[in-house]
């Protein structure tokens, strides 16, 4: 897709809600995809990979889309406003492949973009628990400590801007492929993200993985990262957590760890209670007034 010839955005506004239309959509398939295929019809054989072995309640999940799809139109205003500067000559982007950024220099170009995003995540992250004042504006995505996968982007407005604020400054400082860096953002860093919200593990990622960080490390954030105690902010790497010392140093206790230990029996499954979340799917749920607890 040439993203600049497909649309165009010589009007901010109907950019902005183009791109929100399709991020919403993008969520919606993603995230609720993995959500029906991971929470629905549990089985003991998923069940035993799921690092939190209880399940969030209903209305926890209902309020995880509700701040994702409020979020959507916050998170798409840096990647529509820069389009609109591309459009306009205001910045260096450029879409497809030319003479003088070819298949070569756009391979390169994804490595860069790739890690440079990865560590603009995990410093940002881990400066919204280092410091309180950006702690307030971050504390809302740690209502939900059991998260699911409709919690990849269930922030508050500050954090929405902030973590989409690269789409917008990279191509300001040098010339970006704009179908390579929102391809990588829309799908390689949602789908990842989404993963990570999961709250299932894979074994071809191990919790002991080298360098990848996986299901279980995210879900040791949400357990024990806090004010003023970052951990495991990562996103796709290890290193960046190693270099600043923001690792959780206890006992293991993901999955494949349990599972040698004799944990994760099926007498423990039946006695999880495992929410119906079948309303979700239906109109009169999203009618009714959320319960506070």
């Amino acid at each position: 897709m040439v993203l600049c010839e497909v649309l165009d955005a010589s009007n901010f506004f109907f950019t902005w809600a183009f791109i929100a239309v399709l991020g919403a959509a993008s969520v919606l398939s993603l995230s609720g995809g993995a959500f029906k295929l991971f929470y629905t019809n549990v089985s003991y054989e998923t069940w035993r990979w799921k690092t939190n072995p209880k399940f969030p309640p209903i209305e926890t999940v209902k309020l995880e889309l509700q701040k994702t799809l409020s979020g959507v139109v916050v998170a798409t205003f840096c990647p529509a406003l820069c389009l609109y500067l591309a459009k306009h000559g205001y910045s260096k982007a450029y879409c497809g492949i030319t003479p003088e950024h070819d298949i070569k220099a756009t391979v390169i170009q994804f490595f860069v973009v790739w890690l440079v995003s990865d560590f603009y995540e995990f410093f940002y992250h881990w400066c919204g628990h280092k410091f309180s004042f950006l702690w307030e504006q971050h504390k809302s995505h740690h209502q939900f400590f059991n998260p699911t996968p409709f919690a990849v982007i269930a922030d508050d407005v500050f954090d929405q801007v902030f973590r989409a604020l690269p789409m917008l400054v990279f191509p300001m400082i040098a010339p970006i492929n704009l179908d390579l860096m929102f391809g990588t953002w829309g799908t390689l860093f949602y789908l990842y993200g989404t993963y990570i919200h999961l709250g299932y593990e894979f074994p071809l990622i191990s919790a002991h993985h080298p360098i990848l960080n996986g299901s279980y490390h995210h879900h040791l954030h949400h357990a024990i990262s806090t004010k003023n105690k970052p951990m495991h902010t990562g996103f796709f790497f290890k290193l960046w957590d190693q270099l600043f010392d923001s690792v959780h140093k206890g006992e293991c206790f993901c999955c494949e760890c349990q599972h040698k230990q004799g944990k994760r029996t099926e007498k423990e499954f039946k006695a999880i209670s495992i929410p119906d979340y079948s309303p979700l799917f239906t109109v009169d749920f999203w009618l009714t007034t959320p319960k506070t607890e």
